[in-house]
């Protein structure tokens, strides 16, 4: 009885020694014309570097492809280096600004700081002394105001837009999208100047809070609007040929059926204005304690508690700064987290 002999499973895409040597001597080859341009170039530094660097090594692989292969496989060469230098570029940004953030603002994070406020406690003290829970509590306050504003004119903005398309429907979408455009600083001059001046106002968490609002409103509508449109109209359909009404088949039909996406929604405007800071600087005033009155009284967030410490000076300041804006960053993090997690499960029938 003969034994039957099993081939090993071979890995053909992988190089072997011979054909790895052009990748090897290109390499070396660009590293070291690299080093010489840098020498005999007005190229100087780490840009330098990197630019003679870059541009070397798309001019070698692009001639190792066509001697190996083609003209063409040459022109997909660079374009794959172009593709891989553009994710860098949009990475390291990004991975540079977190890393200055965790080093700098790691060393002030305690759980002590989210259990005290800077009632009793002057900016410049040892950093053991005092928090920023009054900042938190403040920015969480007033974003769930806004929250409580922009949410249903929002979601109503979209179910208009979508389900009534009345003859407003043009001039309201411009409307929208115009809004999305607003710099955040003309939001809290707007309230600055109807809400405090006109009207007679002093800072508070409620003007704070209408500022955001104006903000989020653009966000929620214009995500709302685009998940509601991806609803089927086969549904909307079967419900009124059910006998139910247009708003009885909005509420029944199309909203549960829109639900995760309206969630989502909502969580993307909350990230969109919790890290905002120049309106809260013209309708808050700033304080160092916990104040819960919407309507009376300074109040504070982390944004005004970052740019309070930034604006003192002094090493321990900064030092409280620096943290600040490491629990600021975590908690839009964690709106953006949930955005995607809501974002990507599967609604329930």
């Amino acid at each position: 009885m003969s034994t039957a002999v099993l081939a090993t499973p071979q890995k053909p895409w992988r190089p072997s020694f011979r054909q790895a040597i052009p990748e090897f001597i290109g390499a070396i080859a660009t590293i070291a014309i690299t080093f010489a341009v840098i020498g005999y170039s007005p190229l100087k530094g780490k840009l330098g570097f990197v630019g003679a660097l870059f541009i070397v090594a798309i001019v070698i692989s692009s001639l190792i492809t066509g001697i190996r292969r083609d003209r063409k496989a040459a022109f997909n060469s660079i374009s794959t280096i172009f593709v891989y230098v553009a994710a860098i570029l949009v990475i390291a940004p990004l991975a540079s600004i977190l890393f200055e953030i965790i080093t700098r603002g790691i060393g002030g994070l305690s759980l002590g700081i989210f259990t005290a406020d800077m009632s009793v406690t002057a900016s410049d003290a040892p950093l053991e002394e005092g928090g920023l829970l009054h900042a938190l509590i403040g920015s969480l306050y007033i974003v769930f105001l806004a929250t409580l504003v922009s949410v249903p004119v929002g979601l109503l903005t979209a179910l208009y837009l979508t389900e009534i398309n009345g003859k407003a429907a043009a001039i309201v979408r411009f409307f929208v999208q115009a809004m999305s455009g607003i710099p955040s600083i003309v939001a809290g001059l707007f309230i600055y100047a109807v809400w405090m001046i006109a009207l007679g106002n002093q800072y508070s968490a409620g003007a704070g809070a209408m500022a955001l609002a104006i903000l989020m409103i653009p966000t929620v509508a214009r995500t709302s609007e685009e998940v509601l449109k991806l609803i089927p109209q086969d549904l909307r359909e079967a419900g009124t040929a059910l006998g139910g009404t247009q708003w009885r088949t909005v509420a029944m039909i199309v909203i549960p059926a829109a639900r995760s996406g309206l969630i989502t929604a909502v969580i993307l405007g909350v990230a969109r204005v919790a890290g905002e800071t120049a309106p809260l600087l013209l309708t808050m005033g700033g304080a160092d304690a916990i104040n819960l009155n919407p309507f009376s009284g300074n109040s504070s967030a982390l944004p005004f508690y970052i740019w309070k410490n930034f604006s003192l000076g002094t090493e321990t300041a900064v030092a409280r700064a620096w943290t600040g804006i490491l629990v600021l960053m975590i908690l839009v993090l964690f709106f953006f987290s949930i955005t995607r997690i809501v974002g990507n499960r599967k609604v329930r029938s």
